[in-house]
């Protein structure tokens, strides 16, 4: 996945607000990327215009060979659900299905069977066997996002796309999604794109890119929570 030149400005005039200013970033496969910046700095909005979740006012961005910002709304609500997956801060469960079902909602509204063993894996590997008959508020939050995790990954994704995905998580809960996460790019080369203003969660990351008002400023690869903590006490300085 890559993005090149993208900007993103809402509204017009004077009232317009420009959120990104021309930003190129490529995503190889299997790697982990984090995405931080100070509040306002754009990275959630430069998330969303990856994942398609919101169109860019110029650039491109590219899922292999396809285009992202020239797809019909149609055949980019179709790219997502077959290519992408998503994990979001709120769960984004469905409160009157169980755990399994949750899971399963993503294939079945792609007319998609899932593979058993696939399933089984990440059940397995998230610790939900005993939660799958479970609905969401018979479930703690770290529960509920791991099945958010499930199903996002349950597809095969290219990309999983995660904002602030321990944002609303205790540290051990927190900890428990993202080792998951890390194991997902080590074990199954997933790719892994993250929102995180937690220093300890971009410390899961391969690499982390930095923005501020609407640009890559800072990019730190193999991080630590001190060098985490260091970049960003510098750009906030």
């Amino acid at each position: 996945m890559a993005a090149a030149g993208v900007v993103k400005t809402y509204g017009a005039g004077d009232g317009a607000v420009t959120a990104l200013r021309g930003v190129s970033a490529a995503f190889t496969r299997g790697r982990f990327t984090a995405i931080m910046g100070p509040s306002g700095s754009g990275k959630s909005t430069f998330l969303h215009c990856l994942a398609g979740l919101d169109t860019v006012t110029s650039g491109t961005v590219a899922l292999g060979e396809v285009d992202l910002t020239a797809l019909s709304r149609t055949r980019l609500t179709e790219l997502r659900r077959e290519r992408l997956g998503f994990v979001f801060q709120s769960f984004n469960l469905l409160p009157m299905l169980t755990a399994e079902e949750n899971i399963r909602l993503t294939g079945r509204l792609g007319n998609r069977r899932a593979d058993r063993a696939w399933f089984d894996t990440i059940v397995d590997a998230l610790g939900l066997r005993e939660r799958l008959s479970h609905r969401p508020s018979e479930l703690s939050g770290g529960q509920q996002q791991r099945v958010a995790v499930a199903r996002a990954l349950l597809t095969r994704p290219e990309v999983l796309f995660a904002d602030e995905p321990t944002g609303n998580l205790d540290s051990r809960s927190g900890a428990e999604v993202l080792g998951f996460l890390r194991r997902a790019v080590d074990a199954y080369r997933q790719t892994v794109i993250m929102v995180t203003h937690d220093p300890g969660a971009a410390a899961h990351a391969d690499r982390v890119l930095f923005l501020a008002d609407g640009t890559i400023v800072d990019e730190l690869t193999a991080p630590t929570i001190d060098a985490v903590h260091a970049r960003m006490r510098r750009m906030e300085g």
